[in-house]
């Protein structure tokens, strides 16, 4: 059965120039799209992409990623913006991957822009009015 997960990847910096994507397709046969990716040379690296597989080279694959030292969080949440506790700070703007938070310098205000999330979570414990929520 084909499963597909989207996955927040963070690389120590001992990993920067190791093939653990290719390996990840190669070795295990998954299949990926990179939605975020910011991989420096002797720095932490950070990837946001989702995993696509038969069940069983996904957990293995997973396992794969973990034996490296690369740390592995499920993405599943569905992030809401309550617009009353919003001051429009942009605190969370900075921290948003994929720039589904954005600052509107016409009307200076923070817009979410949600078929651009991707559930990160990055965002919610940034805001500090708690204007950034996880939907259960």
């Amino acid at each position: 059965m084909k499963i597909a997960k989207k996955v927040v990847l963070t690389f120590p910096k001992h990993t920067w120039d190791k093939p653990i994507i290719y390996m990840l397709h190669t070795k295990h046969h998954l299949m990926f799209n990179i939605l975020k990716a910011k991989i420096t040379p002797n720095e932490e690296g950070l990837m946001v992409l989702e995993l696509i597989g038969e069940e069983e080279d996904f957990k293995k694959g997973i396992d794969f990623l973990k034996e490296t030292g690369v740390g592995v969080r499920f993405l599943a949440a569905d992030i809401e913006k309550n617009e009353e506790l919003c001051t429009h700070c942009g605190a969370c703007t900075a921290i948003c991957p994929t720039s589904a938070l954005v600052f509107d310098k016409e009307t200076m205000m923070v817009k979410f822009e949600k078929e651009k999330c991707i559930g990160c979570e990055l965002c919610v414990p940034v805001c500090p009015f708690k204007a950034l929520q996880i939907k259960i």
